[in-house]
């Protein structure tokens, strides 16, 4: 039989609140700063402009009053939306069934967050020889948004960590590499006409067609000549279109049409580059237009970029994660995390957590007990590796 958690209580509450990235994290983050104020640590809150979400960093110092070096702790707090999914029980009232816990977010990412809160008495209450960092965004689901700014705050008070552990479902594998995750999108301004009298107008959704063409001719390039990298499943740099919205009714030329795609690429890949190439031929696409009519073009925009993770095979942070209990790994995963950003910014960063990938954001999203149990050891030895 599964041995229950100790931190499941902590996990529960946490699920419990409905961190849906389109609405706000802040009844989340105000319990974890409740939590880090009973044990005597105040945490700093970076706030999105709206004020209506906000990133948390907090420090437990070592024993000399240090707060430079050591390890980031790192988990985003939103989960994706349910909307849509057939659901054995409510998704945000967790239930245990056959040693798996069921609810949104179980997996992705609240077991692993809720271990660390858990585990805030006891990072606070034993004397530390470096300190431990703990980070939590808000919007990674929509393009790891909210840490942007958290990483900054780590820089500007010159924190230094020597590693960061990004806390994504991983098996409790550590993995040391992931592509970049690029969100792009073009905006087609054509000119709305009865449908009857095309010539008149200029149709936003046939010109947009022309530059999904190009989307997916790019992608059969990448697939065909690479580059490659044989440490991921997909070894190669992948773009897809994955939403259209356009159109009034049948009868009229549409005037507008927005394409929204994303490319997923390895690190032989030039970002700006590419990101270039795909802005290009949206220009040229609507210079096409305006010589049709002068009201009509193209928009590009960059919704999110978030960089890839190549941390080096001698980094120090791989050796300790697997002494923490991390099962060793060279493989890499073709999802994107924060961890691009904190290795951006010059921290060794590496992603390992309870749960399985395959798992989140499905319906029924689930956790076995026991990759709970493992994260608490891994806690353990972490906390114990960072004591005085």
């Amino acid at each position: 039989m599964t041995h229950a958690p100790a931190s499941l209580a902590e996990i529960n509450r946490l699920i419990g609140f409905d961190t849906t990235s389109r609405g706000s994290n802040l009844p989340l983050i105000e319990h974890v700063v409740g939590q880090l104020r009973s044990a005597g640590i105040e945490s700093t809150l970076i706030h999105n402009a709206e004020g209506t979400k906000a990133n948390l960093l907090a420090t437990f110092p070592a024993a000399d009053g240090s707060t430079t070096g050591g390890t980031v702790v790192s988990a985003h707090t939103d989960v994706v939306p349910v909307d849509g999914q057939d659901w054995s029980s409510d998704p945000f009232a967790p239930e245990v069934r056959d040693g798996r816990l069921y609810a949104r977010g179980s997996a992705d990412m609240k077991s692993f967050l809720g271990v660390a809160v858990a585990k805030i008495p006891d990072m606070a209450a034993r004397p530390l020889a470096e300190p431990i960092h703990l980070a939590l965004s808000y919007d990674e689901e929509v393009g790891c948004v909210g840490a942007v700014s958290l990483v900054d705050a780590i820089v500007e008070a010159g924190l230094e960590p020597t590693g960061c552990v990004v806390g994504e479902p991983t098996s409790m594998r550590m993995i040391r590499g992931h592509k970049s995750v690029n969100v792009l999108q073009v905006h087609f301004r054509g000119v709305a006409a009865h449908s009857s009298l095309p010539t008149e107008g200029v149709n936003a959704i046939a010109h947009s067609a022309e530059f999904v063409r190009f989307v997916h001719g790019v992608a059969a390039e990448f697939a065909q000549d690479g580059p490659f990298d044989d440490g991921y499943l997909v070894p190669y740099t992948t773009t897809t279109v994955n939403r259209i919205d356009g159109g009034i009714a049948v009868n009229t030329i549409p005037a507008d049409c927005t394409v929204t795609f994303e490319f997923r690429s390895i690190a032989a890949v030039d970002l700006q580059e590419l990101i270039g190439r795909f802005r290009a031929e949206a220009e040229r696409i609507g210079a096409l237009m305006r010589e049709q009519n002068d009201d009509a073009g193209t928009e590009f925009t960059i919704v999110s970029t978030a960089p890839g993770l190549e941390t080096a095979d001698d980094a120090g942070i791989i050796s300790r994660v697997v002494e923490w209990g991390a099962d060793d790994s060279t493989g890499k995963v073709t999802y994107g995390t924060e961890a691009g950003l904190f290795s951006r910014a010059g921290i060794p960063t590496v992603v390992c957590g309870p749960g399985d990938i395959a798992q989140a954001h499905a319906p029924d999203e689930f956790i076995e007990l026991d990759q709970i149990n493992r994260c608490e050891s891994f806690f353990d030895r972490l906390i114990s590796a960072h004591r005085a």
